[in-house]
């Protein structure tokens, strides 16, 4: 891309960590943070600009309450919404959270019609569909994250538990962000060997289940939502795209026929580049990944019928 502008819609931790990340990475022109709390992203904006001579980048940071000021953005990144609490679901978050991203949604894509779409709000899967509808982009320019972010702690998981470093490994996870996730320990490798020649299954199956237990680990620990780990795989997506890179990260995208299903969007590898989602790349699973697999895809949708059943009473 020529001259970049990213918009970060809500403030909050996340929202104002994915802005950071981003600023860091010195890879765009402007980054405008936008909430509907007056003063706030100003205040933060103001702040990480103020951290520029430190950090050694040139590209801008806004704050504003308004759309206008987000006016030909290139990249969106969602986070508005509520964030979870102790003992609520990423479901319990449906119906408020589908409001918000619906008007959110409208108020930017009114302003930026040509941008690419991040969705981070929760439940990520659903409410990446709901952004997918509100504006009616083609689909390649609609994506969720969720498997960046779910791939980061695995992977953090195993480099603490073998003592290698986090660099040199490379793992997929697959499937609906939460609960349903598909982590893929055959297509984890640290430094090109399987990681099942390099622990225990019985090792692995505790790390996945940490994994699949992350969000809320974090969430029982500190009473809210995480938002480094988030705010940085959000910023990687970015990257991907802003750069024309071709990186190939697991996102939530929308499958028509791949891995046998459709109309819904779930987590699987792309390709990713200027376009948005540049190719939907489809690896071989086995009888129980698939299984796993149609599992998630079944939740995602019940999801999805329970958010009609919620916006037709």
């Amino acid at each position: 891309m020529e001259a970049t502008k990213v918009t970060v819609i809500g403030a909050g931790n996340v929202g104002a960590t994915v802005a950071d990340c981003v600023a860091r990475k010195d890879m765009v022109d402007q980054v405008v943070l936008v909430d509907i709390v007056d003063g706030m992203p100003q205040g933060k904006a103001l702040d990480m600009q103020e951290s520029a001579p430190i950090h050694l980048f040139d590209t801008s940071v806004m704050g504003t309450n308004g759309y206008e000021d987000t006016a030909g953005s290139d990249i969106c990144v969602i986070t508005a919404g509520l964030a979870r609490k102790p003992g609520m679901s990423r479901d319990d978050l449906l119906s408020k959270n589908a409001e918000i991203v619906r008007s959110v949604t409208e108020q930017f894509v009114s302003k930026s019609p040509n941008a690419i779409l991040i969705v981070v709000s929760n439940p990520l899967d659903v409410m990446t569909y709901v952004a997918y509808m509100t504006s009616g982009f083609p689909s390649q320019r609609v994506m969720g994250m969720a498997g960046v972010l779910d791939t980061a702690r695995y992977r953090s998981f195993i480099a603490t538990e073998l003592g290698v470093s986090v660099r040199d490994i490379q793992a997929l996870l697959m499937g609906g962000h939460g609960d349903t996730m598909v982590p893929l320990p055959r297509y984890t490798t640290i430094g090109g060997v399987p990681l099942p020649e390099l622990m225990e299954k019985s090792k692995i199956d505790e790390i996945v289940e940490r994994t699949k237990g992350g969000g809320g680990e974090i969430v029982k620990l500190q009473g809210t939502s995480a938002w480094y780990a988030p705010g940085a795989a959000a910023a990687e997506m970015v990257e991907g795209i802003a750069k024309d890179s071709g990186r190939v990260l697991p996102c939530a995208v929308r499958l028509s026929g791949e891995y046998g299903l459709s109309d819904l969007f779930i987590g699987v590898p792309v390709r990713l580049g200027r376009n948005g989602v540049e190719e939907i790349i489809e690896v071989d699973l086995n009888d129980a990944e698939r299984k796993l697999m149609e599992a998630s895809a079944e939740h995602v949708r019940n999801n999805l019928e329970a958010l009609e059943r919620l916006r037709s009473a």
